[in-house]
């Protein structure tokens, strides 16, 4: 940290001590994982810079916010809306995950064999290490998985300012409608939250953010369809990542740099790997900070990753909020419409999954898919099988992983990735 953040960090209650141990943690898996790449663009320092200021300035930014009347609402899930938020004049932040943390404590709350994303949420607000959680107005859960619902009825308990929202399992008019409710009832709490009534305008600019958000990381993604690839999946990764935890427009901005940059590469038939190297979509479930585990194994094993088929990738921002209409519930239908689109494993039949997956592999150029799983996570695991049977009925070689988020399976993973690449070549 550039700063001496300590007195910020005890103001939100952190507990200093193992706050520190969750920094070392993280800045050495960052130097280790993403600062000992090759041939990275020069614009990454931007997103270098993000990391080494994730828990600092960025936080410091968010109370600056707070102190000037911005409340801040906390999210651990896509379907939250963030347009909804902008247009309160809010800001929405994802909340930390992507690590074991205060496991022995989690247990005493969660069942051992409880999903790894579900055990490092109760995990980082047990342990008192997130920020994030502690700076929130508001915490957003979402009914995504059986997990969560029956989680979230423990972390009331923990997080005073809990809302949760249902979401729906099939998509069908009944689905769409309860959607539409959630929405609206999700709006006015927001409203209620922070004192203002969304407007049209508001809330037209708050689609407009979010998309251009979208649209820069739809700019990145179609770059990264050239050979040899301009940035590694690692890089590409990390700035998915961000797109939850940035300032929105200064987020676009920079991912916009990047792509100039990757323009420029591709023009020079500069690659971070050569031509030849197997190129693999990701696929499952997400990656939040600091889940590097598996990308790094893939990409150190001799493979270059291309895409994710992820919420944390291209499933989280496929689609744009249609803002050409002119009333809030003109609007309103528009988000509903979007984020219905979204083809989360919750829903259930789910082909669009399997379509998209198989329209990724064609526009990619996909040599092999591995498809990761987090260990208890059913939804994702369940639907891994028929994932795996259409792709190979296609001839399209697929690996599934189950993993989580500690170290112990480093080496078996390694074997198996490497041979699945060796089979690719």
């Amino acid at each position: 940290m550039s700063q001496d953040y300590h007195q910020m960090w005890s103001d939100l209650g952190l507990d200093l001590d193992a706050h520190d141990a969750l920094l070392d943690v993280l800045s050495k898996a960052y130097g280790d994982i993403y600062l000992s790449q090759n041939h990275r663009p020069e614009t990454m320092q931007y997103f270098d810079f993000v990391m080494s200021e994730v828990h600092g300035l960025r936080i410091k930014e968010l109370l600056d916010e707070k102190e000037q009347g911005r409340k801040i609402i906390g999210s651990y899930c896509v379907f939250v809306p963030e347009e909804i938020v902008l247009a309160a004049n809010a800001t929405l932040i994802g909340l930390c995950s992507g690590a074991d943390f205060a496991t022995e404590e989690v247990e005493q709350f969660l069942p051992r064999n409880t999903c790894a994303l579900i055990k490092s949420s109760f995990g980082f607000k047990l342990g008192k290490v997130c920020p994030y959680l502690e700076s929130a107005d508001l915490v957003v859960g979402e009914n995504t998985c059986d997990g969560k619902k029956k989680a979230y009825e423990t972390l009331n308990d923990l997080v005073k300012n809990l809302y949760v929202m249902d979401l729906p399992q099939v998509k069908s008019n009944q689905g769409r409608k309860l959607l539409k409710s959630e929405y609206y009832r999700f709006k006015t709490e927001v409203e209620n939250l922070t004192g203002k009534t969304i407007t049209t305008d508001a809330l037209k600019k708050g689609i407009q953010i979010v998309n251009n958000k979208r649209k820069a990381i739809h700019r990145l993604s179609n770059l990264r369809r050239s050979n040899p690839s301009p940035i590694s999946g690692l890089d590409a990764l990390l700035t998915n990542q961000v797109f939850f935890y940035d300032n929105p427009e200064r987020f676009t901005d920079s991912v916009n740099k990047i792509c100039d940059e990757l323009e420029q590469r591709i023009k020079q038939k500069i690659g971070v790997f050569p031509e030849s190297t197997p190129r693999i979509l990701l696929s499952g479930c997400p990656m939040a900070v600091p889940n590097w585990k598996l990308p790094w194994i893939i990409e150190s094993s001799g493979a270059v990753i291309v895409g994710e088929e992820s919420c944390v990738g291209e499933r989280g921002v496929r689609n744009l909020t249609n803002d050409s209409v002119n009333t809030v519930d003109e609007l309103m239908e528009a988000i509903i419409d979007r984020y219905f689109k979204i083809d989360c494993a919750l829903f259930t039949p789910n082909p669009d999954r399997l379509n998209h997956i198989k329209e990724m592999v064609e526009a990619y150029t996909v040599d092999g898919v591995i498809h990761y799983g987090l260990q208890f996570c059913q939804p994702y695991i369940m639907e891994s099988i028929p994932v795996e049977k259409v792709l190979e009925k296609n001839s399209i070689p697929i690996l599934r992983v189950e993993t989580d988020y500690s170290m112990e399976d480093v080496g078996q993973l390694k074997t198996r990735i490497e041979a699945f690449i060796e089979q690719l070549k």
